[in-house]
């Protein structure tokens, strides 16, 4: 499975610049990453990432 995906730059005047990297959809369902999960980019080589995910907690319930 293959999504690729553009890096965005974002340039402020007064700030740190940033590269940001959106996980499409699918692939977030596919791997159950939740919106507000931590997580962590290792450098393994100049062309190879690792995103790892810390330990997810338990999942909240939804109060009724």
């Amino acid at each position: 499975m293959n999504y690729p995906t553009k890096v965005q730059a974002i340039r402020r005047k007064k700030a740190v610049s940033q590269c940001y990297v959106n996980l499409p959809l699918p692939l977030a369902a596919a791997i159950d990453i939740q919106p507000g999960e931590i997580v962590e980019w290792k450098v393994d080589t100049r062309y190879k990432l690792w995103l790892i995910r810390q330990r997810p907690g338990p999942k909240k319930r939804k109060k009724s």
